[in-house]
């Protein structure tokens, strides 16, 4: 079965809104996480191109990124050399913090591709660190990026818990419409230019079983691809298809 997204709504959102603290903090009401991260000390923005890896497993977490551009999809390897997407992260997103929840520079946990070409602001942990214990409002702003960061993991999970690749696929280009979607006169654009093959990496299928599947759903007139940009003419309806 599809999960049902009751995140259509909003479509109709900014993507850079503001995440907004308490009026008693110390952190203007209108600071974003963005803000914060790029005031710290040794702060730098890289880029990063499509399919090029950011951190392996085992390097040493040593910096937090956040978003600025692009999106950046975190896997899990397996002994077996399995390799399963856990979350696909849009623009404002943070990930590699893992040294600040353990308190010490642990391990990388995740493998972090560059899923479209990445603008990414990263400041050393222990900057982050400092800028917490100086200032809670600090924390909290970053509690409110890692809770996006939890529900982007859990979907995806949930995505990938389908075992017929035809609804795995559905569920995945509903997520991709949730949080990259650009509403039109025809349906949800999905504002990322997508491989057959990024796409199958991503799901845990073939480039071949991809392509038949998109073809199939273009037949159904549930979707439309025009220069590797994917419309969905009608989100509902596709849930709606796979239930």
């Amino acid at each position: 079965m599809v999960t049902s997204f009751r995140g259509f709504t909003r479509f109709n959102q900014p993507k850079n809104s503001h995440m907004a603290v308490n009026s008693s903090s110390s952190l203007p009401t209108n600071q974003t996480l963005l803000d914060v991260i790029k005031s710290l000390d040794g702060v730098s923005t890289e880029v990063v191109d499509r399919s090029k890896t950011i951190f392996f497993p085992g390097d040493p977490a040593e910096r937090v990124y956040l978003i600025r551009r692009g999106a950046v999809r975190l896997s899990r390897v397996y002994e077996t050399g399995e390799e399963i997407t856990v979350a696909l992260l849009r623009e404002n997103s943070l990930f590699g913090v893992l040294s600040l929840l353990t308190g010490n520079r642990s391990d990388r946990f995740y493998h972090a591709v560059a899923f479209t070409r990445v603008e990414l602001v990263a400041a050393p942990a222990t900057s982050v660190r400092n800028a917490i214990e100086q200032d809670a409002s600090v924390g909290l702003l970053l509690l409110q990026g890692l809770s996006s960061r939890v529900l982007q993991t859990e979907t995806m999970i949930e995505t990938l818990t389908h075992r017929d690749m035809s609804s795995r696929l559905a569920s995945f280009l509903l997520v991709l419409c949730r949080d990259f979607g650009v509403p039109g006169e025809k349906g949800v654009t999905i504002d990322l230019r997508l491989s057959h093959q990024a796409i199958a990496e991503a799901i845990g299928s073939t480039r071949v079983t991809i392509t038949r599947l998109l073809g199939e759903l273009k037949s159904s007139s549930l979707l439309a691809i025009d220069r590797k940009k994917i419309t969905i003419f009608d989100p509902i309806a596709l849930a709606k298809r796979f239930n």
